[in-house]
């Protein structure tokens, strides 16, 4: 141990017998005093445009179909989308309890930076301490009321904000979201190794544009290659894993502010573990 050392190994690397008596739950923060999460599931990917904030936010509708009760924290401060998904453009009010979240037509609790910027199109242009600090924030001072399940719209990577989230909220569990690019592949093995490395389960593996449907002939065409999905999954011991279509009507759903109008059964065999877990 360093002769310097504050005994806070959030932010020190050294490799000393005190960080191996520290658990994951030696760092999370309190949550809302007058909320109450029953569980807590990040949305991650290894890098952008895989259509992470889409399967969040249809992740989030598909469990208030089956009768839960669900909440979006959108931790891409940098990036925030999921407003737009649900047509939502009203801000974000507080009370003694905490800040209100924004509530969906179907009842989804959505808290976002976007909610708190005068006009949505502004930059966030902040550094990295600074925004795991917001998404802290989110969880500690937004009064979410009761939730089944809480779903962490997490930016691409495995940087600060990944790390706040993995560290700070009692996570528990993961879903990936990736494309069939062998690109992408390579770099999902990095956010699947840090899960790994949090000792964080992974629930579930979806593949976005795994396909695309002719419209004509009603032939499948898998233009960004054959998928690598099963092969992920199970070097890592996922069970639950779906696929995704390359389908205009779902970005243009949610370019309308109508992802909720959205409905698909693809996504129940990871719904299904997200429950179990």
């Amino acid at each position: 141990m360093s002769e310097t050392c504050t005994h806070d190994c959030s932010t020190c690397g050294a490799n000393c017998s005190s960080r191996e008596k520290k658990s994951r739950e030696d760092f999370q923060e309190a949550g809302n005093p007058s909320s109450h999460v029953k569980k807590v599931i990040a949305v991650v990917s290894g890098k952008g445009g895989v259509g992470k904030s889409m399967v969040t936010s249809m992740l989030a509708c598909a469990m208030t179909r089956r009768g839960k009760s669900a909440a979006i924290m959108d931790a891409d401060i940098t990036g925030p989308s999921i407003p737009r998904a649900f047509g939502i453009q009203e801000r974000a009010a507080g009370v003694e309890e905490g800040i209100i979240p924004a509530q969906s037509r179907t009842g989804v609790s959505i808290m976002s930076m976007n909610l708190l910027l005068d006009d949505p199109t502004d930059p966030v242009v902040w550094r990295g301490p600074i925004i795991g600090g917001v998404v802290q924030q989110f969880w500690k001072e937004v009064y979410w009321g009761d939730v089944d399940y809480m779903f962490v719209d997490m930016p691409p990577g495995t940087g600060d904000v990944p790390l706040t989230v993995f560290q700070s909220l009692p996570v528990n569990g993961i879903v990936v979201v990736t494309s069939p690019q062998e690109l992408v592949g390579v770099i999902v093995e990095k956010a699947l190794k840090m899960a790994e490395l949090m000792e964080i389960p992974v629930l579930g593996v979806v593949e976005n544009m795994s396909w695309f449907e002719c419209p004509d002939c009603g032939k499948r065409h898998f233009i960004y290659g054959r998928s690598r999905l099963e092969e992920v999954a199970a070097a890592h011991g996922v069970k639950a894993t779906a696929r995704l279509p390359i389908d205009p009507a779902i970005p243009q759903a949610a370019d309308a502010g109508d992802i909720e109008g959205i409905e698909t059964n693809m996504l129940d065999e990871v719904l299904t573990a997200i429950e179990n877990a």
